[in-house]
């Protein structure tokens, strides 16, 4: 059965990435992208379905003994488990190096004290859990093959097959270490190169700790930062600059439930809000890069520009779903691509001008392409900002007109004023102008209630919605507005949960509601970072304060964060980690430190 999804740690080469939990079990991992097909699968249904676990030998019938400690190695994404048995402790230490030939999972067997018995237990099902793979012996390396894929296991440990299932049983001393690894290569071509863990193990450790030391902050919250980088590093693909959104599927925001998503893929808004952090701490190179994969995979199609993309910039991404596989806690069904690629959102094209116009004012090196493709996502909005559309939240009920999609719209027009006011651009300035006035006036005119003093979700409507937080971020209006406090504060009564923290907007329980789906979702984390940022911004710091601790505090050990928080389970849910609550917490880090609102 698979742990609490708090229980994961996160390891990756920046091309893919693999779920560890806390009992030693690898019950995630894609290969040889974010967006493959599992080769472990388990997170999403059982044991039958793919896993690999390796720590100390437990009786069979009983549950596997969980690691008394880990962390990772300093700043970098190496994993190191520790397990106290009877007869002594033991260290696991996981890590995938940053690719340079077949990606590879290693795992390092390490004696502490005394003499523990060990096991490792691999089980490949590729597709999802769906083929047991052929796995046989070749010139002394044990591989499992299916179809167009090869994995291949390494270790000096003696294993054995049984029930489908290749095993290890082995016993460590202190200071002895024992090796694992496995290694993906296209099943019809020559065998992967033959691990060296050891040199692995240091050059990935070198590769991190060269990265941290471009970060720029060093405020009072730099563990949390810091671990948050190297995070949304994780989750990039190297080899494009696409940045995916989490490297799940299907972890429900409601255990049980059919809010379930598949979200490896990049989304223009959250890897636009990603690049904007990123340049802020100081990581010029991923911003450069990501710029350049947005122009690929916009190139010559920007009237159409679609919501999210493949990491490498594809453009179909059908949905499917995974009948055999039972779910995480049998949250059902289990999806694969997103069939919201095609929606309309017109807040993307706010959030793409705006991380564009962010790398512009760091200096970022001037991309005349980057400038045109400005200037026609604006033409196409003087077009089409007056439709309703599917929103941020992408909504999967009837289109509306929602109020955080005409801001954005609105942001992304200013934006592109202040390229044409620099110089850096030609266009019709006074029109554009105009245009942004014309937003904003109706925005005001007809996403206000006056009588409650708020902003609400959608025109003419009553509910309201996290996303109008952002309103004074953008420069909408100033923080100081009575009528961005009287938001504000609506927010606080109305969205948020016993424990304070904050709902995207309402849900209707059993029946749909203005998402077109049943049930309910946990806080959905970055709202409520959004939150602690206006508080500051108006000027109740202390409590925009103790709010971003409150939320430090759903951190797992690791200081992973999920989509969202259960307020009735006490739980993190939704894909992990989410990069989409990993940059808030950057952000409105970086906002409390310049306000001198922390503690200590």
């Amino acid at each position: 059965m698979a742990g609490r999804i708090e229980d994961y740690a996160l390891i990756g080469d920046m091309q893919t990435a693999a779920l560890v939990c806390r009992d030693g079990t690898v019950d995630w991992l894609c290969l040889p992208r974010f967006d493959s097909h599992a080769i472990f699968a388990g997170l999403l249904g059982t044991g039958e379905h793919g896993f690999w676990r390796l720590g100390p030998a437990y009786a069979p019938g009983a549950e596997p003994p969980t690691a008394a400690r880990r962390t990772y190695r300093g700043d970098s994404l190496i994993l190191e488990s520790e397990w106290d048995t009877p007869r002594g402790t033991v260290r696991v230490t996981d890590f995938m190096p940053p690719r340079d030939g077949a990606p590879q999972v290693i795992r390092i067997v390490e004696g502490v004290s005394g003499r523990v018995p060990m096991r490792s237990e691999l089980r490949m099902r590729f597709s999802y859990g769906r083929v047991v793979p052929w796995v046989h012996k070749h010139e002394g390396r044990t591989v499992a093959v299916a179809g167009p894929d090869s994995v291949w296991f390494d270790t000096e440990a003696e294993t054995y097959g049984k029930a489908l299932t290749t095993y290890a049983d082995f016993t460590v001393s202190p200071g002895e270490r024992i090796a694992f690894t496995i290694s993906w290569e296209p099943s019809h071509k020559e065998p992967p190169a033959l691990p060296e863990p050891e040199q692995s193990l240091e050059a990935t450790e070198d590769f991190w700790r060269g990265w941290v030391e471009h970060c720029t902050y060093h405020g009072p919250y730099r563990e949390a930062v810091v671990r948050s980088l190297i995070t949304l590093k994780a989750l990039t693909y190297a080899p494009t600059g696409g940045i995916v959104a989490a490297p799940t599927t299907s972890l429900p925001e409601d255990i049980g439930g059919v809010r379930n998503w598949d979200y490896r893929y990049t989304w223009l808004r959250d890897a636009a809000i990603t690049l904007s952090s990123l340049l802020r701490t100081g990581y010029r190179e991923e911003a450069r890069a990501w710029r350049e994969w947005l122009l690929r995979a916009v190139a010559g199609d920007p009237e159409n520009l679609q919501i999210m993309y493949g990491i490498a910039g594809e453009r179909e991404l059908g949905e499917a779903e995974l009948d055999w596989l039972p779910g995480y806690e049998n949250s059902t069904p289990v999806r694969v691509g997103n069939g919201a690629a095609h929606q309309l959102q017109l807040d993307v094209y706010g959030e793409v001008t705006e991380a564009l116009h962010l790398a512009h004012m760091t200096g970022l090196s001037r991309n005349d392409y980057a400038s045109l493709l400005q200037l026609k996502l604006i033409r196409y909005l003087e077009d089409h900002w007056q439709e309703p559309d599917e929103g941020i939240w992408e909504v999967r009920g009837p289109r509306r007109h929602f109020v955080h999609s005409k801001v954005m719209a609105w942001v992304a027009v200013d934006r592109t004023i202040k390229l044409i006011e620099s110089g850096d651009a030609d266009g019709p300035l006074e029109r554009w102008k105009q245009l942004r006035d014309d937003i904003h006036r109706d925005v005001c005119e007809k996403g206000y209630d006056k009588e409650r003093n708020t902003f609400t979700q959608s025109y003419g409507s009553q509910e309201l919605d996290a996303s109008l937080l952002l309103i004074p971020q953008m420069g909408f209006l100033p923080p100081d507005d009575k009528r961005v406090i009287g938001t504000i504060e609506a927010i606080q009564r109305e969205l948020s949960t016993s424990d304070g923290f904050i709902l995207r907007y309402p849900t209707e329980g059993g029946s749909e509601g203005v998402d077109g789906l049943p049930g309910d979702e946990g806080a959905f984390l970055a709202c409520s970072f959004w939150m602690a940022d206006d508080l500051a911004m108006i000027g109740r710091v202390d409590e925009a304060r103790k709010l971003f601790e409150k939320l430090l505090s759903l951190r797992n050990d690791l200081g992973l964060l999920a989509e969202e928080w259960d307020p009735r389970l006490q739980r993190q849910v939704g894909n992990f980690p989410q990069a989409f609550s990993h940059v808030p917490l950057i952000d409105t880090a970086l906002r409390l430190t310049a306000s001198g609102a922390y503690g200590g």
